[in-house]
Parts: structure tokens; sequence; C-alpha cells
């Protein structure tokens, strides 16, 4: 029997339920696909609080890889048996499971240097770090960024890109361990922001300048110091809201502050495109096949237990890239 995680209401962790479901024959334009591994992303608690509203009951989770079993009429881009991974938004909600239907458009083919939870691990992951690299910003050798969550999925990927490209890259963390890790995997310089000023530290590391770019996915109470750790007409891209959403603002702010800049990208709109899509996938699978880019999975987890590894992700309890292995 096909199991899958639902939900029935919004809330806490406690609302997701672990049950049978039935999965039937692919429609027009989808596939069944068995799920070898699924995706864990901090974009699954928003469907399940509510942040992002979804008609219920409602399946869990936008990211998986397996195999595709049976094709629906006009499905033209994969085969039956071909090893796929797929990530999207609601198109693709309801990866929590052993077994789906799924839209054939979102599925990307794996090359065999890809295995299923390194792809799992790291498709939201890697293509959100592969537009902030390549599509974002024009870089030069020698700029600035700031990462937080420096220690987490897209953090250490970032870091790892950003260190190819010859960028500095300061990173923040809220442990001595987590920032071991980022130093690992690129960080040149880490900040403990539960003890250290992130702002005057950045002044700090680059002689009063400040950071070419700051990428920060924590939001909330982390948007000032961002701003403040900028160099004169810098960027901050916001691409998550960890810590809650960014309050209301003022544009006369970021005159005051160096005429700087701010963008709120979305995933979907850098893959909407199919020929950008297999651009931005083909560039990170040569670099995690290669071994220029490493895939952190330090947390893995049953289906069964997406209560525990809600809970566990939203503590900050979490390293790296979490998975489900089904």
């Amino acid at each position: 029997m096909t199991k899958a995680v639902r939900m029935y209401e919004t809330g806490g962790p406690e609302v997701l339920r672990y049950e049978d479901v039935e999965v039937g024959d692919p429609g027009p334009g989808q596939v069944r696909i068995r799920h070898v591994a699924v995706g864990l992303n901090y974009a699954d608690t928003y469907f399940r609080n509510g942040t992002y509203p979804v008609p219920l009951p409602a399946g869990m989770g936008v990211e998986a890889s397996g195999v595709v079993q049976a094709l629906g009429a006009g499905v033209t881009n994969v085969s039956v048996g071909d090893r796929v991974t797929y990530t999207g938004f609601l198109n693709t909600l309801g990866a929590y499971s052993t077994e789906r239907l799924v839209p054939a458009a979102p599925l990307i083919r794996l090359p065999e240097t890809i295995g299923f939870e390194t792809a799992a691990a790291m498709t939201m992951r890697g293509l959100t770090s592969a537009y902030l690299m390549r599509r974002i910003h024009t870089f030069r050798k020698g700029d600035t960024i700031l990462l937080h969550a420096a220690a987490g999925g897209v953090g250490l990927i970032v870091s790892q890109w950003a260190r190819l490209l010859g960028l500095n890259v300061i990173g923040t963390v809220s442990t001595e361990e987590k920032g071991e890790i980022a130093r690992a995997h690129g960080c040149q310089h880490i900040i403990n922001y539960s003890h250290e000023d992130v702002a005057a530290r950045v002044r700090e590391l680059t002689d009063g300048v400040g950071a070419n770019v700051v990428f920060d996915s924590v939001g909330k109470s982390t948007f000032m110091a961002s701003l403040d750790s900028l160099k004169r007409r810098g960027l901050l891209v916001c691409v998550g809201t960890a810590s809650g959403p960014i309050p209301p603002f003022d544009p006369v702010l970021l005159a005051m502050k160096g005429s700087l800049y701010v963008t709120r990208p979305a995933l979907a709109d850098y893959i909407a495109d199919p020929a950008e899509k297999a651009e931005l996938a083909g560039e990170l699978f040569d670099h995690v096949g290669s071994g220029r880019i490493r895939i952190e999975i330090n947390q893995r987890y049953a289906l069964e237990d997406a209560v525990q590894a809600h809970r566990d992700l939203e503590s900050r309890k979490t390293t790296g890239s979490s998975i489900f292995v089904v």
C-alpha cells in the first residue's frame, strides 16, 4: 500500500498524518513515480502552518527523486524507468509519499553521477544556489558576500560555489559547531550571531566597506543587520523568512543606508523557462558530479517520522540537507 504524509488542518508539526493512500493511473501530462528519497525543506513548514495557503486536505513536500513507473498521454520528456528528480511549488506538492502522480513537466533526468539521495537533498537547494550564484548578481572575483544560515543546506552549497567564483564569504551561524561546518565548506570568516554584532563585524572584516551582496534566509530578525552590512549600492537578497516575515518599511530607508537594493526572488521564476532550468541544472550536476561541490546529508528520516523532522528543522537542530529515505 502506498503511504503518504497529509494534513487536514494547518498548525504545528502535530497536524501531519502518515496514512495509506490510493494512487491511480497517470492522466494526460502526468507520470506515476516511485520515490526513493524525498527532500525536507524549510518551505515545507510554510505550507504546514498556513503561511503558504493551500486547499485542505493536502499533501506535504515539493521535492523528491525516484523512478518513473508509468506515463500519461502526451508525456514525451521522460520514459518509463528513467531516474528523475523534481522540485516545484503547488504543482509538485505531495512529495512526502512512497509513490504518487506528478506532472511530467518539472521532472529532470538524473545523470549517473548523481544518486537518488543526493538528488533529493539538493534539487531545490541546488537550483536555488545556482540562480543565486549565476543569475541574481554579476559577481566579480574578490567580491564579498554575507551568507546567513551558512551551515544550512543552501548555505553550504552557496559557500562552496562562491569559493569557485573567487568570492570572499562571511557566514553567520548560531553555534561554534555550525561555524566549523561552514568554515569547512568555504566560509573564510564566521560570525556567531548569538554573541556577535553581525553588521559591526562585517564592517571590521571589510575595512569599513561592507559586503557587495547579503543572502538572507532568516528574515525578520536579521533584516536591519543585513542592510547595515552592505556597502554603498549593495544588494540584499531576501531568500527566506525563517524568523518571520520582514516587516513593512519605507523605501527611503534604502537611500539613507547607501542607495541599497533589495530583491525577494522565488526559485519558480528562475526555472520557469525549460532552457534556463536545464542550464542551471546542468551546471549544478556538473559541479556535484565532479566533486567540486559536496552535498552534505546530515539528517535522514523515515516518512513516518515527519512530525519529528519538522520539529528538528524549526528548532534549528539541523545542518546541511535533510531527507526522507523511502
